[in-house]
């Protein structure tokens, strides 16, 4: 059983801050192993990818997420590092669940040589999915050369037509067609059209990589 009363003077003011969380002295004895065991599965990571982000053994973090070691601030900031979150995230109690919506008229845009992309929603905590419309005029390319990036990518085909390349084979898609694809594969799209086409495309991934996969597909010829 980890005892957690060591942690609570230094996550008391981190937590006070926090409008919308209790302080340490009014919620329940949250099990941090259990809590970090959590977040890890829902990155994506193993014991032993933690273990390589974190610096710390994999057998030390095991033991932690078992409840038979306490882990020193030092780990626990090591940890909070790797997995990409606020240290008081180990020592919440039960899940929080957050809802985002997002009104046609106020997408985040972001606009290339005759492309348009518009993020459908991000915000989640540890978000894994980045859903995004994609507009491309004729002529218009996703980047002079293909990209690829962690995870899985989930293209669909909402107006016009448009041609996807993926792992050196184009794929022609109109309207209602659809295209799922291991991201890893080099990747890109154009449309050779004399019509516009938009895409719904889905990126997922763990957050770091969802947002590396981002970045690439929004500026293809910076990464």
């Amino acid at each position: 059983m980890v005892h957690n009363n060591v942690y609570y003077g230094i996550l008391k003011q981190e937590l006070g801050r926090k409008g919308g969380l209790r302080l340490m002295d009014e919620m329940e004895h949250p099990d941090v192993g259990t809590r970090i065991r959590e977040i890890r599965e829902a990155k994506g990571y193993s014991l032993r990818a933690l273990a390589e982000r974190s610096g710390l053994s994999l057998n030390a973090i095991s033991r932690i997420e078992r409840g038979e070691n306490s882990p020193t601030v030092s780990s626990l900031q090591r940890l909070a590092t790797a997995l990409a979150v606020p240290i008081n995230e180990f020592f919440k109690t039960g899940k929080e669940y957050v809802t985002i919506v997002v009104r046609k008229n106020q997408r985040s845009r972001t606009r290339g040589e005759g492309v348009l992309f518009e993020s459908l929603g991000n915000g989640l905590p540890g978000q894994m999915i980045e859903p995004f419309l994609m507009t491309l005029l004729p002529g218009a390319t996703g980047g002079e050369e293909p990209i690829s990036h962690a995870g899985e990518e989930f293209v669909y085909c909402v107006e016009g037509e448009i041609e996807y390349l993926v792992d050196e084979e184009w794929h022609r898609l109109e309207a209602g067609d659809s295209l799922l694809f291991q991201s890893p594969q080099p990747h890109m799209c154009r449309n050779t059209s004399l019509e516009q086409a938009v895409l719904l495309l889905i990126v997922l991934a763990a957050e770091d990589y969802v947002r590396l996969a981002q970045h690439q597909h929004l500026f293809p010829d910076r990464s």
